[in-house]
């Protein structure tokens, strides 16, 4: 696929909408291709600017040629839920189903038009599915928040639902329009404030969080972009304020690319470390360019945050591997999961409070860590050589970091790729 072909799809993946130009290339790359990929890409396009009309014949058309892509399938109920035609959508999700048995976008979508009709139980069921396979899917632990917490009801009659796509592009466009510069990175939004720091957004959660209609969406991320555009650190008249809250977090070498302007500093193991504003909604990378104005160094910022994160390990608690997903265990198992849920669990294994901990369930030798998924860290013993493969197999999500690493009595040491 080529550099610009690959730059549309991003697009549209990420929910914006394409230009009439872009639109025409990509049909003209879709019309030469064997597979249904790109024109299901082309569909998404359409759905993206609200052409759900245009976009359903040519599912409908995949969902012949193509009777066993599972994409097709949730691609179709995509369309139809934009055409407020909702039994027929369950009716696609239910195919996409019988194709892919516990399919988590399948169930998580037919969570939300339970929840959207008031069927709360039916609801917990389907989220309940996702959560047995995946316990740290981030979609699901909101819904199951709003199902226990009774925070999402039925629409009035006659409101319009508004999509997680047309959220995206309808936020993408506010964004733009207020001037913040930002960029869409998988499941997330990146903003850089004037000041330099770089915010990393939650779209589901930001989604999850709307609970008007498609009348009250334009006001509501006119408000957010101006949110997010005006995001600071606490001013320099209030350093205190943030030191406070400030967090150390690991991330892989060259990161800095990513969170440009961030303080960082080089860590163990090959690693960085950056600083983020602790914050229940935003990932905040504090700007190395504030510490001048309030006459901080960075070796305070540094002790700030590591001071900070001491006070607050993690549970250490039993897990299992099960086909490359990681489960809770009720008993010893010879794999231990860090998963407070704030990103920072790597860095706490730095700690010495947290390295107490571990020591009470895994002993005193070495450790071997996996840090693949921001979500979560995961240690076994170094001798342990069956957990030890099965971490090697795990691999790493896009934002975790790769590889494995030593966790000794001298800190985080990288372990040698096998030749």
């Amino acid at each position: 696929m080529s550099p610009d072909l690959e730059r549309l799809r991003r697009k549209v993946e990420a929910g914006e909408r394409l230009s009439a130009a872009e639109l025409d290339a990509l049909r003209g790359a879709a019309q030469g291709s064997a597979g249904p990929t790109l024109w299901l890409t082309v569909a998404h396009a359409l759905i993206n600017a609200e052409a759900n009309r245009e976009a359903l014949p040519l599912l409908e058309r995949l969902r012949k040629d193509f009777p066993k892509d599972l994409q097709v399938r949730l691609g179709r109920a995509r369309a139809l839920l934009g055409l407020e035609r909702y039994g027929d959508a369950e009716e696609a999700l239910g195919e996409a189903l019988a194709l892919s048995p516990g399919d988590p976008e399948a169930l998580k979508v037919l969570a939300v038009l339970a929840m959207r009709r008031g069927e709360n139980a039916r609801a917990q069921a389907h989220v309940a599915q996702v959560l047995e396979r995946d316990p740290f899917d981030t979609e699901a632990r909101l819904l199951k928040e709003e199902l226990e917490t009774g925070a999402l009801s039925a629409p009035p009659p006659g409101e319009e639902q508004v999509l997680r796509p047309e959220f995206n592009a309808a936020l993408a466009a506010a964004l733009r329009r207020a001037g913040v510069a930002f960029r869409l990175q998988g499941r997330d939004v990146l903003v850089k404030q004037a000041g330099g720091e770089v915010a990393r957004v939650d779209v589901a959660s930001l989604f999850a969080a709307y609970g008007g209609n498609r009348q009250e969406l334009a006001a509501y991320v006119d408000g957010l972009a101006a949110r997010l555009g005006g995001l600071g650190t606490g001013g320099p008249e209030a350093p205190e304020a943030w030191l406070a809250r400030l967090r150390p977090v690991l991330r892989p070498v060259g990161f800095e690319a990513q969170a440009a302007g961030a303080l960082f500093r080089l860590g163990p193991a090959g690693l960085e470390v950056f600083y983020v504003l602790e914050d229940a909604e935003f990932v905040r990378y504090l700007p190395a360019a504030r510490l001048g104005a309030v006459g901080l160094t960075a070796e305070a910022v540094d002790r700030a945050a590591w001071r900070n994160l001491e006070a607050h390990p993690a549970e250490v608690r039993p897990a299992v591997l099960d086909r490359g997903e990681v489960r809770l265990a009720e008993t010893f198992s010879g794999l231990w999961l860090l998963a407070e849920g704030d990103g920072y669990d790597g860095a706490r294994l730095l700690t010495a409070e947290q390295r107490r901990r571990l020591r009470l369930h895994a002993g005193d030798g070495p450790l071997r860590v996996s840090l693949g998924r921001r979500e979560y860290a995961l240690v076994c013993r170094e001798s342990d050589a069956a957990e030890c493969e099965a971490l090697a197999r795990l691999g790493h999500s896009p934002d975790g970091i790769a590889g494995l690493f030593r966790l000794t009595e001298e800190g985080l040491l990288p372990v040698p790729s096998p030749r």
